[in-house]
């Protein structure tokens, strides 16, 4: 009789602590908040494009790493290959930074490299704030400048400790020429991958690269590969493929949409964020699933609507950003536009860019009858 009872408290015993761990909360059985998986931004475009200023758009928010053509390391070392033959290596290099690897630089940079060797390091907010630097805060408006002067000393290894500490991680790259390489990383299910193609009137490009010739000379030779144009046509020629890259791209991204492409791939055109700066941004942010503050913005409109022209080709500051946009207007003799049609009509007709036929007209011409509105 004793032993029976014993038996039948025993199994009691046995149902209660079966319930208490499977239907009771317990502090060492409650499963751990998940940490939200990071959200990838590509910013997609070629240079002199206003993908600079973009760029500085996602730097700038509190909770954006961002880094500005980091594959510039891969062309650099590998120069004597033409951008197809380097698609494969800049998309691995991308997919790591986004991961936050940073080890994949061992290839291009030195053993003894230091956060300031990165190309264009003082552009990018979150390596000018902790934990990549302490001289500023991570909600501050920082510029490259000021970056620059004080945030340049600080180990290499602070950049990979500071990519893992935001929840987006955005690039802005000019090197991909084709959407389709992409497409290994966008069914990549360690990345939450979103691509902003951002294009600009092949007439403000052709007149922006005019002045930046030498700065772009080892680019545009990779670009023409061994197809080397000679003479006055160069120029030209290089558009042509830049502008054929783009139709290709935007054709994959929005004419023959392949499921993972959903909701995954967004077309900017730099004039429509000139025009409004604030209305775009926002878009922009609403894409990647970012919060537009008002410090933000104020810093959007303010860059945007200053005195200034950009005399500094490279540098993002205060301007007339629709002024800008526009001046190839005003500088461009009508016998370059007509080539620059000629070579990029596709691409103007695809996006949206109206041809010119006269240079009256090209004076003339008003903004709305100008760009076709999105």
């Amino acid at each position: 009789m004793v032993k029976s009872r014993r038996v039948h408290l025993l199994l009691i015993l046995v149902v209660l602590s079966f319930l208490l761990i499977h239907f009771l909360p317990c502090s060492n059985n409650a499963p751990l908040e998940e940490k939200p998986s990071p959200v990838h931004i590509l910013i997609l475009s070629s240079w002199r494009s206003g993908s600079s200023f973009t760029g500085q758009i996602f730097s700038q928010h509190p909770s954006v790493f961002y880094l500005m053509e980091p594959a510039w390391h891969v062309w650099v070392k590998m120069s004597q290959n033409s951008a197809k033959v380097l698609h494969m290596a800049v998309r691995d290099l991308v997919r790591s930074v986004f991961l936050c690897d940073m080890s994949v630089f061992d290839a291009y940079m030195s053993s003894q490299k230091k956060k300031s060797d990165l190309f264009q390091w003082e552009t990018s907010r979150a390596l000018c704030s902790p934990p990549a630097c302490d001289l500023f805060n991570r909600t501050d408006i920082i510029t490259a400048g000021n970056c620059k002067k004080i945030c340049s000393k600080y180990p290499f290894s602070k950049v990979e400790e500071a990519c893992k500490t935001y929840s987006h991680v955005a690039i802005k790259e000019v090197r991909f020429f084709d959407l389709k390489v992409l497409y290994p990383l966008l069914t990549d299910p360690s990345l939450n991958l979103k691509i902003i193609h951002l294009v600009r009137d092949p007439r403000a490009v052709f007149r922006s690269r005019e002045n930046t010739v030498a700065d772009l000379k080892r680019d545009s030779n990779i670009i023409m590969g061994s197809w080397r144009a000679k003479g006055e046509m160069v120029p030209y020629n290089t558009m042509q493929v830049i502008c054929k890259s783009h139709v290709e791209i935007y054709k994959a991204g929005s004419q023959a949409t392949p499921s993972f492409l959903k909701d995954r791939y967004l077309l900017v055109r730099y004039e429509d964020i000139v025009r409004d700066p604030l209305a775009r941004a926002a878009q922009m942010y609403r894409f990647a699933e970012l919060h537009f503050t008002p410090e933000l913005q104020k810093w959007v409109h303010n860059i945007t609507h200053g005195k200034g022209l950009g005399a500094q080709a490279f540098q993002i500051g205060s301007r007339d950003a629709q002024r800008v946009s526009q001046a190839w207007r005003k500088t461009l003799p009508f016998q370059k536009i007509e080539k620059v049609q000629k070579v990029c009509k596709d691409a103007m007709d695809l996006l949206g860019y109206r041809l010119v036929h006269s240079e009256e007209e090209q004076k003339n011409m008003s903004l709305d009858l100008l760009f076709a509105q999105n």
